[in-house]
């Protein structure tokens, strides 16, 4: 397939006891024991067959191998018209993963700083629950693990669309004003009020009785504002000054258009409902939309290579070289599962294997059947999915646009393209 692949390696060799995590240490998989052969077919083989059937116009490939990325491949193109190829610096709209990578690991740090109890009740922070019987002792561990009851998902641009399909005036305008701040997209720009409407509505939300397993982003749009009245701090001011810059994430951040970023960025949906129009730059995601493309939820743009290094930031539980951002203990907390008599895989904020995982065959498991039970990660509904594994030493990451131009394609599940991929590097480890 001509224009298929862009592969790029250099290679450096320092001591992983001094990793200057700014700087990528690579190497080739051979140099860490891993079959390099094994690993090139099976990955192009799997990559050809998803851009074939049309899983994703395009998508690039990274693994680390201890400190080591030992993998990073780039397929495809932009577009289904193969105009633009896919190159290694490109950004991506990250949605969902944006939950670990944004609010995450300034909750840890406050969880740390014994700034929040992950066992008090939620409304001690967060004052409006406690009007609201079903949510007054309703505790962030739970909450965060998904154990709390709370519905999935509210769909808030219903309250910004006439059943016409017209925008609402008061909500939305197309030129900024000194009550319409906040920038939706090109020419949007969305009421100053709406964000306290958004809160209201989530705090109504129903809870219910039945205390089990039932994913919910509803919080992740209000941690953001948790997170500034606990820190008297901007909530993109505290990520860049205590993560993103110690890390080196230079591209990892939120509306992406409004900055001067030489990288390409990877367009997501041909949108007919809200900005009537091809959505590239701006968060794929409605409600995080309506926020002013900062939210916790989604909004989160970034390359392959920042997220290798958050990534990596995980696996070494909180640490970055000799430094460490995040105790151990309180990241080793997060990544574990909380609920498991609860059949709940699920830890704080992050996904985790099937309880069962190792048991099942590949098409059955949630990710590889090899991954191993301490590890964790996130998927993004655009396509991304970032994972890490402290047991093997093994990040694996994974983003495209899957739903260009449109949403309906799923042909990314249905062929389980991720968890292939990611087995392919378990399978070529030395102890496999």
């Amino acid at each position: 397939m001509k224009n298929l692949f862009v592969f790029c390696f250099c290679f450096l060799f320092v001591s992983t006891n001094v990793l200057a995590q700014q700087n990528l240490i690579h190497a080739l998989p051979s140099k860490l024991g891993l079959d390099e052969t094994y690993i090139d077919q099976k990955v192009d083989s799997i990559m050809e067959l998803g851009i074939k059937n049309q899983a994703f116009p395009g998508a690039q490939v990274l693994v680390a191998k201890n400190d080591t990325v030992i993998f990073h491949k780039a397929y495809g193109f932009h577009t289904y018209d193969s105009v633009q190829p896919v190159a290694l610096n490109d950004l991506y709209d990250l949605a969902s993963v944006t939950k670990i990578l944004g609010p995450l690991p300034a909750l840890m740090k406050l969880v740390d700083e014994g700034k929040l109890d992950l066992d008090a009740p939620f409304s001690n922070y967060w004052p409006s629950w406690k009007k609201h019987k079903d949510k007054k002792d309703l505790t962030l561990r739970e909450i965060l693990s998904h154990q709390a009851g709370l519905v999935p998902y509210i769909v808030f641009l219903e309250k910004v669309i006439r059943k016409n399909g017209k925008i609402k005036r008061r909500f939305v305008r197309d030129t900024p004003s000194k009550k319409f701040q906040q920038q939706v997209y090109d020419n949007l720009f969305i009421s100053d009020r709406f964000e306290a409407k958004m809160n209201r509505m989530i705090d109504r939300s129903k809870v219910s009785d039945e205390k089990k397993y039932k994913y919910s982003g509803l919080t992740f749009l209000i941690y953001p504002r948790l997170i500034e009245q606990l820190t008297g701090t901007d909530y993109e001011t505290y990520l860049e000054e205590n993560f993103y810059k110690p890390l080196g994430c230079y591209t990892l951040g939120y509306n992406p258009s409004k900055k001067n970023y030489v990288n390409a960025i990877v367009p997501t949906e041909q949108d007919s409902i809200f900005r009537k129009t091809f959505v590239k730059g701006w968060v794929h995601d409605e409600n995080a939309s309506l926020k002013g493309g900062v939210s916790g939820n989604a909004g989160l743009f970034g390359t392959a290579d920042d997220l290798a290094k958050i990534m990596l930031f995980y696996q070494n539980f909180g640490a970055v070289g000799k430094k460490q951002l995040v105790s151990k203990e309180v990241v080793k907390e997060f990544g574990s599962v909380q609920y498991p008599e609860n059949e709940n895989r699920r830890g704080l904020g992050f996904d985790k294997p099937l309880l069962n995982n190792s048991e099942l065959a590949l098409e059955d498991a949630y990710p590889s059947p090899l991954a191993s039970p301490e590890s964790f990660g996130h998927s993004g509904f655009t396509g991304t999915f970032v994972w890490a594994d402290p047991e093997n030493k093994l990040v694996f990451i994974f983003l495209s646009n899957r739903v260009y131009p449109s949403r309906d394609h799923r042909q990314l599940y249905q062929l389980n393209i991720r968890t292939a991929l990611q087995d392919v590097f378990y399978r070529s480890l030395p102890s496999n």
